[in-house]
């Protein structure tokens, strides 16, 4: 469908497609009945501490490698992709009565499958970001981050280079998927019904993506 809309919409080779997670996910079959999810003892336990239905709970917990923090019903959870976020990124908006959508199992290999049919649509290197809403530790609101990078890089290392004094950049690595990201929520909404926005005229470098890059390593973790 996004291959199709492209051409006709008139996405050109340098083009960044940014996408909401949720439709993504519809797609590749990662809606959960909750009718369907039989919570184990831990899920009943978490359920107990955080007023939160037990099916949900269990889907938390089988989508989380751990949970990093809880406060009241607030989980935060580091899910099995390595994101630091609410309720391992399970949500219940935009979703069918009685349905929780999953994040998608890997977003890379998605944003890969979309950019390489609409590159083949549009003739030439796009980039494809996968985004999702995720709150942040230190302030308040919610913002775009990318889950699924492809077509280009997501971290642009400015090490090495000089600011206009000439003194030598030590620390600065750009998040451009982020950024990007973080742009398309201006126009995306939560009800806007608008899962795709497309960039033009910011240039990228061809790559082939991946979201590792934006994750910090835990080593270098001075919070969790």
């Amino acid at each position: 469908m996004l291959a199709t809309l492209a051409t006709g919409q008139g996405v050109v080779p340098g083009d960044v497609l940014v996408i909401a997670h949720k439709v993504v996910s519809k797609a590749e079959g990662r809606v959960v009945r909750l009718a369907d999810v039989v919570p184990g003892p831990r899920a009943h336990a978490v359920a107990e501490l955080t007023g939160k239905d037990p099916a949900l709970c269990e889907l938390i917990l089988t989508e989380s490698n751990r949970i990093v923090r809880r406060r009241g019903a607030t989980l935060i959870c580091e899910t099995r992709h390595g994101f630091v976020c609410a309720n391992a990124g399970i949500d219940t908006s935009n979703a069918i009565e009685g349905t929780a959508v999953l994040l998608p199992v890997d977003p890379d290999r998605s944003a890969r499958g979309i950019q390489a049919r609409v590159a083949t649509a549009v003739g030439g290197r796009v980039g494809v970001v996968v985004a999702d809403t995720h709150g942040r530790a230190f302030r308040r609101g919610l913002v775009n981050v990318a889950l699924g990078v492809a077509g280009f890089p997501p971290v642009l290392d400015h090490r090495g280079e000089t600011d206009r004094q000439g003194r030598i950049l030590v620390a600065t690595e750009q998040a451009l998927a982020d950024e990007f990201a973080a742009a398309s929520g201006v126009l995306m909404g939560k009800a806007a019904g608008l899962p795709v926005v497309v960039i033009s005229g910011v240039a990228t470098d061809p790559a082939p993506g991946g979201v590792q890059g934006l994750i910090r390593n835990p080593a270098h973790d001075l919070f969790r």
